[in-house]
């Protein structure tokens, strides 16, 4: 778990993986979208830093 994981992200990121794996998903690709899904809500809550992006420019 990433140090700014909370406790509820990592409940929230094996509940996603457990789904993506129940819906067929290979290991590694329900990992990474169970990550995308906890830092996607993480940005959506203003709890990780503000970074630029290409389309900021």
């Amino acid at each position: 778990m990433p140090k700014a994981w909370s406790a509820k992200d990592e409940r929230q990121y094996e509940h996603v993986k457990e789904s993506e794996l129940d819906q067929g998903r290979d290991a590694d690709r329900a990992e990474e979208i169970a990550a995308r899904t906890v830092n996607k809500e993480r940005r959506k809550e203003g709890r990780t830093k503000e970074q630029k992006s290409s389309s900021d420019e």
